[in-house]
């Protein structure tokens, strides 16, 4: 009885509310409520080979599956999902998204395939800072609804590289060249990996990390990003 007073007056001072439109969040709803979730502008990029993902890494890489579960539009609410995730302390939101994203990817059968998940790695000194990799988190709910092992230390990023916002895509692809280094090809060996992160734009950092996950001997990559800008 203690317990259920204090969580009513912590509800009652620090209110659950919808990460996109602020309504107070119903029983069972975890930072977006049931509404935003539906109307989340999805891609359906699981139900079209050679999408926008896809050809990102054409002629590039050679990607078995590419695909990723919302539009990251400018102006739009549904940003601050993201915006939340890697800024505000808000990992579960990762998580959350990724076993939402996991259940429609089961039904198209998209990524049945894998053998592991791989989160995109933040250098050590920026996952000290933000306090924990936001692309695990995704992979984490990935796994969980996938039923895929995660291996969230198989790769590091070997240098800090500048933001790439406002870069092109010649800049980007500078930035980011040769950052990466595969730290237990022994595990991956053999794998089709699944190589997760939050958002893609030009695609240049998760072909960075693609390339060096690809010198392991007999490796397969599909790449799974939250949100497409």
């Amino acid at each position: 009885m203690i317990r259920k007073i204090i969580e009513s007056i912590e509800l009652l001072l620090f209110p659950n509310t919808c990460v996109v439109c602020g309504k107070l969040l119903l029983g069972g709803e975890e930072h977006i409520c049931l509404q935003c979730l539906f109307s989340l502008p999805r891609t359906n990029f699981h139900c079209d080979r050679e999408n926008r993902v896809e050809k990102r890494f054409f002629g590039k890489i050679d990607v078995v599956e590419a695909s990723a579960f919302f539009y990251f539009n400018k102006g739009s609410d549904f940003r601050k999902l993201i915006h939340h995730l890697k800024y505000k302390d808000g990992k579960d939101i990762g998580r959350i998204l990724g076993k939402h994203a996991a259940r429609e990817l089961i039904e198209s059968g998209t990524f049945d395939n894998i053998d592991c998940i791989v989160p995109l790695p933040l250098h050590k000194k920026k996952e000290r800072k933000r306090g924990y990799n936001q692309a695990e988190w995704i992979a984490m709910g990935l796994s969980q609804a996938l039923g895929k092992p995660l291996v969230n230390k198989g790769v590091e990023r070997k240098r800090a590289n500048v933001t790439q916002t406002r870069k092109g895509v010649l800049d980007r692809w500078l930035n980011v060249k040769d950052i990466f280094e595969v730290t237990t090809p022994d595990a991956l060996r053999g794998k089709h990996i699944l190589l997760v992160d939050d958002v893609v734009t030009t695609g240049a950092t998760l072909e960075s990390c693609a390339l060096s996950l690809l010198k392991v001997e007999d490796v397969k990559i599909s790449i799974f990003a939250l949100a497409v800008a």
